[in-house]
């Protein structure tokens, strides 16, 4: 298996419109292990779009609790059980997850317990075996390390690093500008950071008909500017820097030439601007 990030869903927040890419959400291979981070809507179309089983999947690790970034896990599983899914899949993740599984399940009872009966499935309620996601963790050969991010109101909300085999690859999650993610993602192979044109959220939030005020504030204090974000790739010496979760995505007025005239401000290193199903070797 070749070590790669496939970004699955690269758009910030969770409304899709034509022309817009898809939620958050990327799959990880590394070190023998396959590992989703995050999952938002469109991911099990997505991971099968990759080539990957979705009963093959070793780990997913759910980032915090906005909808972009774990709308679409209940169906991710349930659509794998019918597939042949038999096994329990570590999911790690902020305590009030459980309650979205448990929620999950009660909506889908009746099909769960039908095709149980009717079809011989295995107990859909073991294929998830939760965990709380802390601030060291090593499952299965890959090392991982989450640092806690600033992504308010949420305070569950994590920078996750894996390692496995020599190699790195570093998630920034959802977070303002922080110096400290240059240290926690200190000589990575790869760095996926989220990324905002604060020119571009102005544009965004007059398009919004179910919002008002505190929609442009979260935004404006909750993610980081394009050119923080290549600050924080050149301080961390990373080897290569990837974009995810767009902040306007979908917005003609704001070109790719946009995001990397941001970046390069501060970061002259190798830059991928995400696509859905875009696939990253490292």
């Amino acid at each position: 298996m070749t070590d790669s990030v496939a970004l699955i869903g690269v758009k910030g927040g969770p409304a899709i419109r034509p022309g817009s890419h898809m939620p958050t959400s990327s799959l990880l291979r590394l070190g023998e292990q396959t590992i989703l981070v995050d999952a938002g809507l469109g991911v099990t179309r997505g991971i099968c779009d990759q080539g990957a089983a979705l009963t093959e999947i070793d780990l997913i690790v759910i980032t915090h609790l906005h909808s972009d970034h774990y709308l679409e896990l209940g169906p991710l599983l349930h659509t794998a059980w019918t597939a042949g899914l038999n096994r329990p899949i570590p999911i790690l993740g902020p305590a009030d997850l459980r309650a979205y599984w448990d929620g999950f399940q009660a909506s889908m009872a009746f099909d769960i317990d039908l095709r149980i009966r009717d079809e011989g499935r295995c107990d859909f309620s073991t294929l998830a075996d939760l965990q709380v996601l802390t601030e060291a963790t090593g499952i299965g050969g890959s090392r991982i390390k989450a640092m806690r991010n600033q992504h308010p109101p949420i305070t569950d909300s994590f920078a996750l690093r894996f390692e496995a085999e020599g190699k790195c690859v570093v998630f920034s999650g959802d977070t303002a500008y922080m110096p400290e993610m240059a240290t926690f993602a200190k000589d990575a192979d790869l760095l996926v950071h989220e990324a905002m044109l604060r020119n571009g959220v102005d544009a965004l939030c007059a398009r919004m008909t179910n919002g008002d005020a505190r929609l442009r504030q979260h935004i404006l204090r909750s993610h980081t500017d394009a050119v923080d974000v290549g600050r924080i790739a050149r301080d961390a010496g990373v080897k290569q820097l990837a974009l995810n979760h767009f902040v306007p995505d979908g917005d003609p007025d704001f070109t790719d030439a946009d995001w990397e005239t941001a970046v390069r401000a501060h970061w002259s290193g190798p830059l991928h601007l995400g696509k859905d199903g875009m696939r990253i070797m490292f």
